[in-house]
């Protein structure tokens, strides 16, 4: 009897269409001989679709066509119903029967809403075995502020920065452009903490592009980082798979920039229009480094990876200093573009490898949390003599 794997994709991100690509990727991956597929497709107003329409990327030309040719979706958040069930005509939800009965999920939604641990929780509710980090590292891994005073505090190395969010830049302007400019001076690179995909990521040399690069960001998110620019800079990629107790490293990649920054379009195009994906941008693997810094990075990409307490498949992407040699940890990415298959490919593991090893990490995982107690087997209700609240306990102060 075949594995049933729901791959969820797309969402409510500035990632979304790259989330569509990873997942087309990943459902071509998989080995039909043992799992059957159910794409799982997420709008961008959050409505789910299902179908086999939509495991073709040129369907998505036209949104509107491709979803007359899927049946709207759902899952009930109650434990133990894996169950994916259609919404009634209407657009209630009805007593139907599911349209399939899945045994694993497969998140490969890039960005907010997805990769942030929101959609890892609603799985986690449901108690479906899933592919990737959980709830808690999900959520450190996407916030470039929490994973840097994470990283730092276990030793790992990042580059100094300021953050602030977008409430404090309207009220204290003045006061954090002194703190960024007497802490990091310029350039600076200016970041929403939250996105990926380079997307509202700039280069401020000045007071006045420092304003205007934090206007830019504030765009995308409430909470803004502002890091020291480091000026020879080399960039360079390793990937992680497995869990934080028992992980192994890939090959690295040095992506080629065509601009100072690597821009969503290096990333997913190549430099071009020819092709999508991050498998399509433009590399070096393996990345052209001595020895000893190659085993380096691998270790501080490792060690990311376990303090996070990260899961699945990640990417963890490093800043080199090319006159220094020193080296930063710049982010991980949890649900990496194209789940980073091309890396695993290079050190020899298949993609239908990944993905089979990705579905045996899940099941193992939910295995492992059935043996945790989650509850104790009591009633404090039915006890004698009823229960007490704030309000029943004579003399009891509430302090803050």
């Amino acid at each position: 009897m075949k594995t049933t794997i729901g791959v969820f994709f797309g969402g409510r991100s500035t990632e979304h269409e790259i989330s569509v690509i990873s997942a087309n990727q990943a459902m071509a991956a998989i080995n039909a001989d043992k799992y059957d597929v159910v794409p799982v497709y997420i709008t961008k107003d959050g409505h789910w679709y299902t179908g086999d329409a939509l495991r073709d990327t040129s369907n998505y030309r036209d949104i509107k066509s491709l979803l007359a040719n899927c049946r709207e979706v759902y899952m009930r958040p109650i434990f133990g119903d894996y169950n994916l069930y259609p919404v009634a005509s209407k657009g209630l939800f009805g007593n139907t029967k599911p349209l399939a009965t899945l045994d694993v999920a497969i998140p490969v939604l890039h960005g907010s809403n997805g990769e942030d641990g929101i959609f890892e929780g609603v799985l986690q509710t449901i108690g479906i075995p899933y592919a990737g980090c959980d709830t808690l590292s999900s959520a450190n891994g996407m916030d470039k502020i929490t994973m840097k005073m994470i990283l730092a505090a276990d030793g790992i190395p990042v580059v100094d920065y300021v953050w602030f969010t977008d409430k404090q830049w309207s009220r204290r302007r003045d006061e954090l452009v002194a703190d960024i400019e007497s802490k990091l001076g310029y350039p600076v690179i200016v970041k929403p903490a939250n996105l990926g995909s380079s997307i509202g990521i700039s280069r401020a040399d000045n007071r006045q592009r420092l304003l205007e690069c934090v206007d830019e960001a504030i765009r995308y998110s409430s909470r803004i980082i502002v890091e020291k620019m480091v000026q020879n800079l080399l960039e360079i990629n390793c990937s992680v798979l497995g869990d934080a107790d028992d992980y192994e490293t890939s090959v690295l990649e040095e992506p080629i920039k065509s601009e100072e920054i690597l821009s969503y379009r290096d990333k997913y195009l190549g430099g071009s229009k020819t092709d999508a994906g991050m498998h399509a941008a433009q590399k070096r693997i393996p990345a052209e480094l001595p020895a000893d810094e190659t085993e380096n990075i691998r270790h501080l990409a490792g060690e990311t990876f376990r303090v996070l307490g990260c899961h699945g498949v990640s990417r963890v992407d490093v800043m080199l200093d090319g006159d220094t040699r020193q080296i930063y940890v710049n982010e991980i990415n949890t649900i990496p573009g194209s789940l980073s298959f091309y890396l695993w490919e290079a050190a020899g593991l298949p993609f239908e490898s990944l993905m089979d090893r990705l579905v045996q990490l899940a099941l193992k995982r939910k295995r492992q949390m059935e043996a945790k107690t989650v509850s104790y087997d009591s009633n404090i209700f039915a006890m004698g003599g009823g229960v007490k609240g704030a309000k029943g306990v004579k003399g009891a102060k509430m302090t803050r």
